[in-house]
């Protein structure tokens, strides 16, 4: 096989419709947008338009509030962790800090805080140093043999629980 012999698959590559190139095309004239009006024009945007008519968007209520300064956290599970210590990502010898999870690439960064949650297993006896962690994360590092040390204040509906 030579470079020029080089072809598409038979159905491939579907050949554009070429619009508003004389009768013969399907698409002369108008170019299937119809006869005159708004739309038949260059330059028409009619998202959310309604003639007039109130926009159903404007029509709903708005609903709740984003707190624009609520903390971010960077979640991080407990089977990934096992899984970065058995690649030999994390050195399970020193304290884990979220500095060290962010550098072995667990989290591309720490946000407001680095939190643990309990998804997966984790069979090594880690000494965690994280902002926050979930009440079962806490309990399965301690079922293993390791610690978790909570730099930041629970929240108020965390410590509610």
């Amino acid at each position: 096989m030579k470079l020029h012999e080089l072809r598409d698959n038979p159905g491939a590559a579907k050949k554009q419709k070429r619009v508003a190139r004389g009768p013969g095309s399907g698409k002369g004239k108008t170019a299937g947008r119809g006869i005159k009006g708004q739309k038949s024009r260059s330059g028409v945007a009619l998202n959310g338009y309604e003639g007039g008519q109130m926009p159903l968007y404007r029509r709903l209520p708005k609903r709740g509030f984003n707190k624009p300064n609520r903390a971010v956290w960077a979640v991080v599970n407990l089977g990934l962790i096992q899984k970065f210590v058995e690649a030999g990502k994390l050195d399970i010898a020193n304290e884990i800090t979220e500095d060290a999870l962010v550098a072995a690439g667990l989290t591309s960064n720490k946000r407001d805080g680095i939190r643990v949650l309990a998804k997966g297993e984790i069979t090594a006896a880690l000494k965690l140093v994280v902002s926050g962690a979930s009440k079962s994360a806490v309990e399965a590092v301690e079922k293993a043999g390791g610690s978790i040390t909570l730099t930041k204040a629970a929240p108020a509906a965390e410590a509610a629980e």
